[in-house]
């Protein structure tokens, strides 16, 4: 069978966005209409487009505010939309989440609180605890960033800094009753990692916060060390009675995407395997062993025979050593490349199905067999650019970038390798 390798995995990554679109996982899951009002709030890369589809399908009236990233906005009639930075937070950020706690008060048993999420929101709900400031906020995150930590561990250090993560939203709009539609992009969808948690109870404590911190040897500011050493930023805990009345439910998940993505490979005549919708690590250290899988596959059928397409999710992190514009996708897709070292019959997609990997408007890139030889006639050095952190530049020198836009959705890293196709 003769194929479009490039064509085929585009197509694959189309369907896997599709299938965790707002407009197809939102609607099934509201909500009977309450007695009281109904009070719309969210963050997340997806908020806006889950706003719209609340307002499309929503029978009566209803008000709110969203959060979400810039660029990542779309119309709404009824429900606010701000848009904020991430993943480093911002005074926009800072003021769309103080203005969410304003809807929180004066809440009634009668009221309900509708409250979407998706990936992006640790970033965009921005109200550290007392005692802490934004230019805090700022600094932690920077620098778990730059660490290596996994999202949990970031995560978990981010609940005991705020004053709307770790259960402390819920918390805030108590006697209400509370709704979480959440959009997941994180390893094993446990929704106190998505964006941190905010409506949802917390068994982790500062105690574990300040461990992370060392493990990784993460400088923060005094305030944050003394915040978490005092006791003052424990979370809100299991069995909290303010949460008695939250129900969350997880909407949309990496494995839906990836079995999108899957049916499209099977329908092209191939087989398809999922390796996994949670893997972790670092970047270029999982490019290292889907290399290893891909090419023992290549030469000896096994343990997939070909032609055949490997797919799997979950969120790499990248330690940031070099002065590269960096990106977990890019890295880990280049790190695949160089141990493949133009491997024939293999070619490759990874990118974040937000659109973006990493702080750059592109959401990542294509290998081929030919990649590195095509690198090294343009003068690039593969290897060197990996250790530089520096994917970005060696895919853009290529013509190898995926840039989609926002696709206004995210369940996080899709990777789908290609192996024996003709």
């Amino acid at each position: 069978m003769t194929m479009d390798p490039r064509d085929l995995l585009r197509r694959m990554f189309d369907a896997a966005v599709a299938a965790v679109q707002p407009a197809h996982c939102v609607p099934p899951h509201l909500p009977a209409p309450p007695k009281g009002r109904l009070i719309v709030i969210g963050a997340g890369k997806a908020s806006a487009a889950m706003a719209r589809a609340v307002e499309e399908h929503w029978p009566g009236p209803l008000s709110g505010l969203v959060v979400t990233r810039y660029g990542h906005a779309v119309a709404c009639d009824r429900i606010e939309v701000v848009e904020a930075a991430h993943p480093v937070p911002d005074a926009a950020g800072l003021a769309a989440t103080a203005r969410i706690l304003e809807l929180a008060r004066g809440l009634t048993p009668d009221d309900l609180v509708l409250f979407l999420i998706s990936g992006g929101g640790s970033a965009l709900l921005a109200a550290p605890l007392e005692g802490l400031n934004l230019e805090d906020e700022q600094a932690v995150n920077r620098a778990l960033l730059a660490s290596g930590a996994s999202i949990g561990e970031m995560n978990c250090v981010r609940r005991h800094l705020s004053a709307v993560k770790g259960g402390r939203l819920a918390a805030a709009c108590h006697p209400a009753r509370m709704l979480t539609l959440l959009m997941s992009d994180v390893p094993g969808d446990g929704p106190a990692d998505i964006a941190s948690g905010p409506t949802v109870a917390d068994p982790t404590t500062g105690a574990d916060a300040l461990a992370i911190l060392r493990r990784y040897s993460v400088g923060v500011p005094p305030a944050v060390t003394a915040l978490l050493e005092s006791g003052r930023g424990e979370s809100v805990k299991p069995g909290d009675p303010r949460l008695a009345s939250c129900e969350t439910r997880v909407i949309a998940t990496p494995l839906m995407a990836l079995e999108a993505a899957a049916d499209v490979a099977r329908e092209a005549g191939l087989e398809a395997h999922i390796l996994g919708d949670a893997l972790e690590g670092e970047a270029r250290e999982v490019g290292k062993v889907l290399a290893g899988m891909a090419s023992h596959a290549a030469r000896h059928g096994q343990p997939f025979a070909t032609p055949c397409v490997l797919l799997s999710g979950g969120e790499t992190t990248v330690t940031v050593r070099g002065r590269g514009r960096g990106g977990r996708n890019v890295e880990c897709l280049l790190a695949l490349g160089v141990a493949l070292n133009g491997l024939p019959g293999v070619h490759a997609l990874a990118a974040d199905t937000d659109g973006a990997d990493g702080q750059e408007e592109v959401a990542g890139a294509f290998l081929g067999p030919g990649s590195l030889a095509r690198a090294r006639d343009l003068g690039l050095n593969a290897l060197g650019m990996l250790e530089d952190n520096d994917a970005h530049a060696f895919f853009e020198a290529l013509d190898d970038r995926l840039v989609t836009g926002p696709t206004l959705t995210n369940v996080n890293d899709f990777r789908a390798i290609l192996i024996g196709a003709r």
